[in-house]
């Protein structure tokens, strides 16, 4: 179940990311590997909760979508 539930995941976001006309800021990157990761770690801390996967896809996805906002805003310094 958790390897199906992150495997979803995974294409949700490489789709979406997929569908973008210009190259990807650091930011939309952040927030796709954020989402992915936490998804994975939610699931693993929880032994497999859907909750728990959506709950950390979305705690990962806000920690990334800040770093990588973070990141762009360093590069244009």
């Amino acid at each position: 179940m958790n390897q199906k539930i992150s495997g979803l995941i995974l294409v949700a976001v490489l789709t979406a990311l997929a569908g973008c006309s210009t190259n990807p800021t650091r930011q939309e990157i952040g927030t796709a590997t954020g989402a992915v990761v936490g998804g994975v770690a939610g699931s693993v801390l929880t032994g497999g909760s859907t909750l728990g996967t959506v709950g950390g896809a979305a705690v990962g996805g806000v920690i990334g979508n800040q770093i990588g906002k973070d990141m762009d805003k360093n590069k244009k310094k």
